[in-house]
């Protein structure tokens, strides 16, 4: 079973790792944007860790503890999908004595969800002024929710990509983005540069619902095209830091235009964070400064 301190570490290290990648769109080692910085995120990381680790909370309690306490760092909205995705995670994590036991435990995590579960949620969105958000005739965000936190993401499923990992266990994650990662890394890549891929592995799967919802359907398909376009050069690659410039490029360009894949970096930091708790069961675990 991991420590609390094991699981502190292992969500600090996964939201400094995502930060670092040269992830295009996203705020990055090599260039800010959408008015945040990488040290905003740092220091939010280091806000949530503590309450992501803290034993015993339900998972709507960690989500709206850990984004007060990202409030207090920051004034923005640095971490919102971070920490709606790494609550569940870190609620079954406590239960599980071998990595092989957590998808059942998160299944068992996620089907517990209550009201309550979903009114800290809801109150946690509110908090962190996310934008991008929309409407929704039923159970929207500035109302106080009368299903369950689970029914609330299943309503939400067709138009966020996180409300449908909550639906179907993670399933994106185990399926694309953890077995790109664990791939790459295995290859010799470094860290930021498997990030940068499964990223981008992720972003090819699906439309990025971030952009989707604040900029248009048609822009989201053509950044999921380019990704696909990418990852397809990518596997035919011995090195991937051999593609720097291409991605820096197209970094700055969806930057100038305000386009943000901002639901698949949330995506990306989940999986880091699975990859360290599968790592935390092994021999050889993964060195948290």
């Amino acid at each position: 079973m991991l420590s609390e301190p094991d699981i502190e570490h292992a969500v600090y290290w996964a939201c400094q790792q995502e930060v670092m990648a040269p992830k295009p769109g996203n705020v990055n080692c090599f260039s800010d944007g959408h008015n945040m910085a990488v040290d905003d995120f740092l220091r939010s990381a280091k806000a949530i860790a503590p309450i992501m680790a803290r034993p015993g909370l339900s998972v709507g309690d960690r989500i709206l503890l850990a984004i007060k306490a990202t409030r207090e760092v920051v004034d923005c909205n640095t971490n919102l999908g971070i920490v709606l995705l790494m609550a569940p995670l870190c609620t079954a994590i406590e239960h599980v004595d071998k990595f092989e036991q957590f998808p059942s435990a998160l299944e068992k995590v996620l089907n517990s969800l209550t009201q309550e579960d979903a009114k800290a949620c809801y109150e946690a969105i509110r908090l962190a002024e996310a934008g991008g958000m929309g409407k929704s005739d039923v159970q929207d965000i500035s109302e106080e929710p009368t299903v369950t936190l689970f029914e609330a993401m299943e309503m939400a499923k067709d138009r966020d990509q996180i409300a449908l990992q909550y639906v179907s266990n993670f399933n994106t994650l185990w399926r694309v983005s953890l077995p790109a990662l664990t791939s790459a890394l295995n290859s010799g890549e470094s860290v930021e540069w498997a990030t940068a891929f499964a990223y981008l592995m992720l972003l090819s799967d699906a439309p990025d619902s971030l952009i989707l919802r604040k900029n248009s359907r048609q822009l989201a398909i053509a950044v999921t095209d380019k990704a696909k376009q990418l990852v397809f050069e990518m596997n035919k690659n011995s090195k991937l830091d051999t593609y720097l410039n291409q991605l820096t490029a197209w970094d700055n360009e969806l930057k100038q235009n305000a386009i943000n894949p901002g639901t698949t970096a949330d995506l990306v930091a989940a999986t880091l964070l699975l990859y360290a708790f599968q790592r935390g069961f092994s021999a050889d675990r993964i060195s948290v400064p």
